[in-house]
């Protein structure tokens, strides 16, 4: 390549105000790294050009391979991008390079709009401003050109005061090679482990093949591979789209090793005109900290690494990427934060995973109940954040139960016996409320099991979404179902003695015969006072400041227990006390975990009891 002759031209940058390359070259981006985005953008933008010229039948370029090529030379000190797009006349070259920030893909896009309407947004369009970013990097940058048209190629030269000379010179086939001196500052930009990461950040999909000379040595007849994939799985239409390949492209660009839950594959057209694919992701475990990351591209070039703007923050444990060639390259957080289409994209987003999570649970039940324990949280937390989102999704919301099924809430209620048709007893401990279920179920009534905190919060705000249901917790009240024909008889001494021994002044005894004899009595506590205390311990993050709990001791008179109890009163009352002392500790057991001391009285009481065996 021949790049001198004996007069060259000179000239120097033209600005509409003032000289602002010093600006540039320190403050164009908060990221140095994005001037090698901005570069290879432009060739991209180049070849697209020359694709579109060819489409249109203004060329012959039907057999034409494009493609993109990175060099680094570690002896000169220079970054190369070169191109086999549309080039340049030396005219365009004064025109796009010589005046700052004016876009050639502007007049383009003027010229050709009409021939080629709905494919003008596959022009990235900032050969212009974006160009200058190789000045944080470089003390002098190159530009050899050459247009699709044969005219003369032409090289222009400027250094960073912004001083160029432009001379014609030789250049064997048409596109561009813009040339970067890496300054002594920034010598981190000639490693080729840093380019390479930097390629795979911006560049890793867009739509031209990209191949990275690194400048060492190749083994010999080794095949070239670009570093990029110019068909992003986002692209493909849903329908022809396998889970294995959701799956390894999640591992690609997350490098995350475990298989995602499911995926959510977004193909919105006008007028919100944006791609994507959203992954939820699968926990390590109960307790790992998860992170989502959404990365937003524009035109399959890589503009940010993880946009919360977009996805709303009950949704941030989402992993995905969203192409919205609506949104600027140069996007910024403020404007995200203020722009309508952001908005409707957000809503979108939010649709399309309701949509997904109903069709899971009505066309895959076995694999959408096989997932539910990981997604749930999120899905409550989202509801509980979001009543739209609840309205959406409240079809695939799932109940747990005690015997390892799953009902929806409308299966739950569909099955429920006539007294409790508007009724969902549920349990918070497996363990500590086993009585309570075991009694429930044995009569045929079923348990949803909502062990973690997040889902018994939940079910208040549910109570709130669903006229006329109720959420009771098994152990707050005796449903109908579990009582006996039984005749109910009150005794006075018996509901005094029980008073003394629990030692609270809130206790209140009541009499009824229950189906399940083996049971002598039950504590139950009131739903709506548990609630209260629940929630003052939250707000007050102290037990001191505890609320007044209703608590009921229910004794079963068809308990041949309690029959002998009552009986017993009347020759040993020592005897009766310690029993009923014994019966009432039993039940307290079953409400709640014992204190040390509560745990040292019953531990005593069961070993006098065993002596008098």
């Amino acid at each position: 390549m021949n790049t001198t002759t004996p007069n060259p031209k000179k000239g120097g940058i033209s600005v509409d105000t003032e000289h602002i390359f010093p600006i540039i070259k320190k403050w164009l981006y908060s990221e140095k790294d994005i001037f090698l985005r901005e570069i290879v953008s432009n060739a991209a933008d180049a070849v697209t050009k020359l694709r579109r010229l060819s489409s249109l039948g203004i060329r012959d370029g039907a057999d034409e391979v494009y493609r993109i090529r990175v060099s680094l030379d570690k002896t000169a000190g220079t970054l190369t991008v070169d191109d086999n797009g549309i080039g340049m006349t030396e005219e365009e070259l004064v025109k796009y390079i010589g005046s700052i920030a004016l876009s050639g893909a502007v007049d383009f896009i003027k010229k050709y709009e009409n021939e080629a309407e709905g494919q003008k947004n596959g022009i990235i369009g900032h050969f212009g401003l974006g160009f200058y970013s190789s000045f944080m990097v470089s003390t002098e940058v190159e530009v050899v050109t050459k247009s699709y048209t044969d005219a003369p190629a032409v090289h222009w030269r400027c250094n960073e005061a912004g001083e160029y000379e432009l001379e014609p010179c030789e250049r064997d086939e048409h596109g561009t090679s813009v040339i970067m001196h890496i300054s002594e500052e920034e010598k981190e930009y000639l490693s080729p482990s840093k380019i390479r990461s930097m390629l795979d950040k911006y560049c890793s999909f867009m739509p031209v093949e990209i191949f990275f000379d690194d400048g060492e040595d190749k083994q010999e007849n080794a095949e070239e591979a670009p570093i990029n994939a110019t068909s992003p799985l986002w692209l493909k239409s849903p329908a022809d789209c396998q889970k294995e390949e959701y799956t390894e492209f999640y591992r690609k660009v997350f490098a995350d090793f475990k298989e995602p839950l499911f995926s959510v594959h977004i193909n919105a057209d006008y007028p919100l005109n944006f791609k994507g694919i959203l992954f939820f992701p699968r926990l390590g475990n109960e307790y790992e900290t998860i992170e989502g990351q959404v990365k937003l591209y524009y035109n399959q070039v890589f503009v940010a690494d993880n946009v919360s703007e977009i996805i709303p923050d009950y949704l941030m444990m989402l992993k995905g990427v969203l192409d919205c060639p609506e949104l600027p390259l140069n996007v910024s957080r403020s404007y995200l934060q203020t722009n309508t289409y952001v908005s409707k994209v957000s809503a979108h987003i939010v649709k399309k995973l309701c949509d997904k999570l109903v069709s899971m649970c009505r066309n895959d039940r076995a694999d959408y109940e096989a997932i539910w324990h990981d997604i749930c949280p999120f899905v409550e937390y989202a509801c509980m954040k979001d009543r739209k989102f609840y309205d959406r999704a409240k079809n695939a919301l799932l109940l747990p139960l005690t015997d390892g099924t799953f009902r929806t809430y409308e299966e739950y209620l569909e099955k429920a016996g006539e007294s409790d048709k508007k009724t969902v007893y549920y349990a918070t401990d497996r363990a500590l409320q086993a009585q309570y279920i075991h009694m429930y179920t044995s009569e045929g009534i079923d348990v949803a099991l909502c062990e973690r905190p997040i889902e018994a919060q939940f079910l208040a705000i549910a109570e709130q979404y669903m006229e006329g249901v109720r959420f009771v917790r098994v152990d707050a009240e005796v449903a109908d179902a579990l009582k006996g024909d039984g005749e109910i008889s009150e005794n006075e001494t018996l509901s005094k003695l029980f008073s003394e021994i629990s030692g609270n002044d809130t206790l209140t005894v009541r009499f009824d015969a229950l189906k399940d004899e083996s049971v002598p009595a039950i504590l139950t506590v009131s739903e709506e006072s548990r609630r209260m205390e629940e929630m003052m311990k939250f707000y007050a993050m102290s037990a001191e400041h505890s609320f007044p709990t209703e608590v009921t001791l229910v004794i079963n008179t068809s308990s041949p227990l309690i029959n002998k109890l009552s009986a017993l009163i009347a020759t040993d009352e020592n005897k009766a006390r310690a029993m009923a002392s014994y019966i009432y500790k039993v039940s307290l057991l079953s409400q709640k975990k014992f204190s040390a001391e509560e745990m040292q009285g019953f531990m005593q009481d069961s070993f006098d009891m065993l002596m008098k065996l």
